[in-house]
């Protein structure tokens, strides 16, 4: 994980005292850590106005770092009760608040004309046409299999524990773009409620058990086997996941990272990926999670994806693997 001391520094000015956040042309890891540090900062003085205004009249570029940044200053302006305001939005910027759903999040003064055709400068993994095409044949593929074998699956999920076949969860992706994951369901239906009662294993932010209470007879099964992830075919089919990418984490989790932790998000969540055939029952440290997701996103090419695809079919079928 990057782990860095800001070194940038953000012109401030006023106006009608209200404090002017002039941000810089690019707003990746390190300008976002200087970023949230510059606001909050701001925030421990006595502000004449009620409102911050960030001019991002010259930034072509933003990341999930910078997206993290501005999520964390909006929610703190409002804790103090100050309007946090975007001014001159330039058309890159906007395409990637608007494709992540967060333009109605902020209040947005004035921006450059912006088209919807435009697409925002991101991950080349998150804009390879190939790798899509390759999500999309591999979801229908995947679609099939689980359209064959559904009826005992879901048979056997029932006859063990009362409740639905499918499980469905809020995780964030791309950019910390929010969506519904589908699974098997492997639980008790109501482990969301009991999820406080255990004790979480792992250390950061994100949650684990080995020993896990909830998870049923059938449910473990279908863990071991990874059977239960079939129904995420359809997340990749729709284009929230891909085949190959980063862990998709939970909202939750999410509110607890700090900005450089954020990069994971510059790339789709994936099925599978280096986390998942690196001993992912083994990841204990949520750093060691960073380590893996950025490692994917540094070597990333369609033969690395094809590459780790066959590395986790390998895997399923190994029973003493332990990373399924």
């Amino acid at each position: 994980m990057i782990n860095e001391t800001p070194k940038v520094r953000f012109s401030l000015s006023y106006f009608q005292d209200s404090p002017v956040v002039e941000l810089p042309e690019r707003l990746t890891v390190l300008e976002a850590v200087a970023f949230k540090q510059t606001v909050s900062e701001l925030l421990q003085k006595n502000i004449p106005s009620q409102q911050i205004i960030l001019d991002f009249g010259k930034t072509k570029f933003i990341d999930s770092s910078g997206v993290g940044a501005l999520i964390g200053n909006l929610k703190a302006t409002k804790q103090k009760n100050l309007e946090l305001i975007l001014e001159s939005v330039q058309p890159p910027v906007m395409a990637t608040l608007s494709m992540t759903g967060l333009v109605e999040m902020f209040n947005i003064r004035s921006s450059e004309k912006w088209s919807h055709r435009e697409q925002p400068e991101t991950h080349p993994s998150v804009r390879s046409v190939l790798k899509r095409l390759i999500d999309i044949l591999g979801a229908i593929v995947g679609l099939s299999i689980t359209a064959i074998i559904i009826i005992p699956i879901a048979a056997a999920i029932k006859i063990n524990s009362p409740g639905s076949i499918l499980f469905h969860q809020t995780r964030c992706g791309w950019m910390g773009k929010k969506f519904q994951i589908w699974k098997f369901r492997s639980m008790c239906f109501n482990a969301e409620a009991m999820k406080k009662q255990i004790s979480n294993q792992a250390s950061g932010a994100f949650f684990k058990n080995d020993n896990d209470p909830r998870i049923t007879t059938v449910g473990s099964f279908l863990r071991r086997t990874s059977l239960d992830e079939l129904p995420q075919f359809w997340n990749v089919l729709k284009g929230d996941m891909s085949l190959v990418g980063t862990r998709p984490p939970t909202p939750e989790e999410v509110e607890a990272y700090q900005v450089p932790e954020w990069q994971r998000l510059d790339v789709k969540p994936g099925m599978t990926g280096e986390w998942q055939v690196n001993g992912r029952s083994q990841v204990r440290n949520f750093e060691d999670v960073i380590k893996l997701d950025l490692k994917y996103q540094q070597n990333w090419s369609l033969r690395y994806d094809i590459k780790l695809i066959l590395k986790t079919i390998i895997i399923i079928f190994r029973k003493d693997s332990g990373a399924i």
